[in-house]
């Protein structure tokens, strides 16, 4: 039965002390903090996640068929996917209100899965070794090896370096540009935080999880770093829950 207080969150652990890591879930782990709305965190390894899902709600198509964030609503009411979320969120907390559907949000959107497919080499051997759990470590290895159709570290070692890392400047530089559209900043709309600056957050978010010099590197990479970390810097009250 749900908790009738709370939202419960379904994250991704990590290897100990235990913090959140994985983009997609910390939009919606930032949502909830960005609006002050109760919750609690249930930590699913990777095998776990559709066992205590599917019976609740039916799958992706395409793509994995369950995923993380979902979030369990204090009306029983599952909900899957941070974009789907963010909308139910909305809806049933306005307030503090925040612009999903800022123009910012549709140019992020368009670079997102590109740095996303340009950085793979570097974070898909990075993931298993510095934050999975080793319950969750075959599943990583399996599912993101057929997805890429080799070996992860195989991968890692023929796409990985410059390689990777030419491809992803031109496009960090393209969010840079977005940045410094509005002097005033931090955020992409100056002073007003817009889900835009949620997701950019999150992933930068996620690469300071990563470790082994990845979030320096986009920095150096980006044309600006400064303004990059002057966004996570405003964004910092809402970043300090990453464990509960």
């Amino acid at each position: 039965m749900a908790d009738q207080q709370q939202v419960i969150l379904f994250d991704l652990p990590s290897q100990p002390p235990c913090k959140a890591w994985s983009l997609n879930p910390w939009k919606t782990r930032l949502l909830l903090n960005f609006k002050n709305i109760p919750y609690k965190t249930e930590w699913l390894e990777y095998p776990d996640i559709a066992p205590r899902i599917s019976p609740h709600l039916p799958p992706n198509e395409p793509g994995s068929a369950y995923t993380i964030p979902t979030v369990l609503l204090p009306s029983g009411q599952y909900v899957m996917d941070s974009k789907v979320i963010a909308e139910k969120l909305q809806s049933l907390y306005p307030t503090p209100h925040i612009d999903l559907a800022s123009p910012y949000q549709a140019r992020i959107g368009e670079l997102m899965p590109q740095i996303m497919k340009s950085l793979m080499p570097i974070y898909l051997p990075l993931i298993p070794k510095n934050l999975l759990n080793e319950k969750s470590r075959p599943y990583w290895y399996d599912t993101r090896g057929k997805l890429v159709g080799m070996e992860v570290d195989t991968f890692g070692r023929e796409n990985g370096g410059e390689k990777a890392w030419g491809k992803v400047q031109p496009v960090v530089e393209a969010v840079t540009a977005l940045l410094k559209e509005n002097q005033d900043g931090p955020f992409f709309e100056g002073k007003q935080v817009v889900y835009a600056d949620l997701v950019w957050g999150g992933f930068l978010l996620f690469l300071k999880r990563m470790g082994n010099g990845v979030y320096e590197e986009l920095l150096r990479r980006s044309g600006d770093g400064d303004l990059h970390e002057a966004l996570l810097e405003g964004l910092e009250k809402w970043t300090k829950r990453d464990d509960h």
